[in-house]
């Protein structure tokens, strides 16, 4: 009971208050700057991706099956010109080449599916929730990608990674994440849960304040700018007429 005492006293002492305020003030500083450097490493890891993003026409059974199968076509081709890209940037420009090419492809799948829907890729900068994959997590945020449209683009959507090359069946294992630094290695095959959650927040409350706004969670849009909703009804509009034609 003494002793119990004695320890009251002691963290009741001025100096004792004065001591422990120091450590929780070096612990916080050296917990914000841990957070500090993890997300400086995940802005890297956003600038280097370049990911792919296919919105299905509905969430029907029949149009979830097409997209799958307007996958399976995208992939298969990005396989042969993704596999051996050294850099984001080099791949970016191959996309932003190949754009004709991964259209007409993901147009003939859809044709020979028996549908008439049409398909619009392009090269976007949008704003991803984090997303775990297979063995990777990428962090929230803005990333380029390349964004493949079925019909009406309103049913649930399917996205994966083409540099690295983690979606790209004709790359090696140790050319997935060759794009990486080992830093951004650790960073997208570690589990920082928190950290991601964190960072999350800090970059979701950031994107609001964005006139470009639009975010993505489980596949489904949550939030759109106006402007964006305006383009997307008149786009909507406009497939509805030519079905109707």
């Amino acid at each position: 009971m003494k002793l119990m005492e004695k320890i009251r006293t002691i963290l009741h002492s001025r100096r004792a208050k004065l001591e422990i305020s120091a450590a929780l003030g070096l612990l916080a500083a050296v917990l914000l700057a841990d957070f500090g450097q993890f997300t400086q490493v995940c802005d890297t890891v956003r600038h280097d991706t370049l990911r792919l993003h296919i919105l299905a026409n509905s969430d029907s059974k029949e149009d979830q099956q097409l997209k799958l199968a307007v996958r399976d076509t995208i992939v298969r081709t990005a396989g042969e010109l993704f596999a051996k890209k050294n850099t984001k940037q080099q791949a970016l420009r191959t996309a932003q080449m190949q754009i004709p090419r991964l259209r007409a492809a993901a147009q003939r799948t859809v044709q020979e599916m028996g549908y008439d829907y049409p398909v619009t890729v392009r090269i976007e900068n949008q704003y991803f929730r984090t997303r775990e994959y297979e063995g990777f997590t990428l962090p929230a945020g803005r990333y380029d990608a390349l964004r493949v449209e079925i019909g009406a683009h309103e049913g649930r959507n399917w996205f994966c990674v083409l540099f690295p090359p983690m979606c790209v069946p004709a790359a090696s294992q140790e050319q997935e994440m060759q794009g990486y630094t080992q830093k951004q290695r650790e960073i997208v095959a570690g589990r920082y849960t928190v950290k991601f959650a964190a960072a999350e927040l800090l970059s979701f409350l950031r994107e609001s304040l964005s006139k470009e706004a639009s975010f993505y969670e489980n596949d489904d849009v949550i939030f759109t700018s106006g402007a964006q909703q305006d383009d997307a009804e008149a786009r909507t509009r406009g497939i509805a007429r030519r079905k109707a034609d």
